[in-house]
């Protein structure tokens, strides 16, 4: 019996598709980083009463990170371990295939990384949605606001830095300039955040048509189906 055909040239198609959006993954959260340390540490002037002003500073007493960090993870390992790992274990294996007639111990290991690459990929994915539905119906309390004067860090509530920087722009913002930055890097924040969707679904691609492969192997072994049909 004929064994189907290699699917080492659709791994690596969809293997550069995930790299790419990783990247992108990692860009995005860098960015909100950087904003966070520089222009989003505020303070930003607020309108008062009787055409006063007061200033509120521009992050949280209780900002919630953790996510971004586990995301930054996740972008690090498809980058790192599943991307350049993925690109030395398909060349091993080709090799290994052609020069010596059977598979590489490496694309086994490379194999096991893109199943655990997947799993924290879709550990980042709820956790950052449950992390920003669980604190996405917070407003900023005006008075205590007021009564934050900064440097003081408003106290009240768990933030997320998507969350916290829309519940700014609720706010009477006196700069155009600070509305139109922070309404920027919001969006940033939004795109990190629902780009772990198609992150995971192109893993899981990746995995299933990894997985796939080596039932393919498993069944040439049995069937002891020449390695020419192999590599066709």
């Amino acid at each position: 019996m004929a064994s189907s055909r290699s699917l080492l040239l659709p791994i690596g198609l969809v293997l550069s598709l995930l790299f790419i959006d990783a990247a992108i993954s990692l860009s995005l959260v860098s960015s909100m980083v950087a904003f966070l340390h520089t222009y989003g540490g505020g303070p930003f002037p607020i309108e008062g009463p009787f055409e006063s002003t007061f200033l509120l500073a521009g992050e949280p007493a209780h900002l919630v990170v953790n996510q971004g960090h586990t995301t930054n993870g996740a972008n690090g390992t498809v980058l790192v371990l599943v991307g350049f790992g993925g690109c030395i274990a398909l060349w091993l294996e080709r090799r290994s295939r052609r020069k010596y007639d059977r598979s590489s111990p490496a694309f086994y290991v490379w194999a096991l990384i893109v199943f655990l690459s997947c799993l924290l990929t879709l550990t980042a994915l709820i956790y950052t949605f449950v992390e920003t539905s669980k604190t996405g119906s917070q407003e900023i309390d005006y008075s205590v606001a007021r009564a934050t004067p900064a440097p003081a860090h408003y106290p009240n509530d768990r933030w997320t830095p998507e969350n916290w920087y829309a519940a700014v722009l609720e706010l009477p913002l006196v700069s155009d300039d600070d509305r139109r930055v922070i309404q920027h890097n919001l969006t940033l924040m939004r795109g990190w955040r629902w780009n772990l969707i198609p992150m995971f679904l192109l893993g899981f691609a990746l995995l299933s048509l990894v997985v796939l492969e080596l039932l393919r192997l498993r069944r040439r072994s049995t069937q002891k189906v020449p390695m020419e049909e192999v590599l066709a």
